[in-house]
């Protein structure tokens, strides 16, 4: 069972840009607390929009919990937008 908690936390984001059908991957992101987590997987990555901007959102583990990030392609700004804890 998950327990998710919403949230708008601006984060830092160490992320790589390359070619192929998935050009940006976050690596690890930095919250407001300064800790540091690390990305294990990439879920799902799709495009939204929050009025004109053009927003991409991934779901991301870093093995122990689940998290949404946000990157805003106008603003070019990192949100932390949802984390999820697992319960075994």
């Amino acid at each position: 069972m998950n327990d998710e908690t919403f949230l708008n936390e601006r984060v830092e984001v160490l992320a790589s840009f390359g070619e192929g059908l998935n050009p940006c991957k976050p690596l690890c992101f930095r919250r407001a607390s300064g800790r540091e987590v690390s990305v294990s997987e990439i879920g799902l990555r799709h495009p939204s929009t929050k009025g004109m901007r053009t927003i991409h959102v991934f779901d991301v583990t870093d093995g122990g919990a689940d998290y949404r990030l946000e990157f805003d392609t106008e603003r070019l700004t990192w949100h932390l937008t949802r984390e999820a804890d697992h319960y075994d």
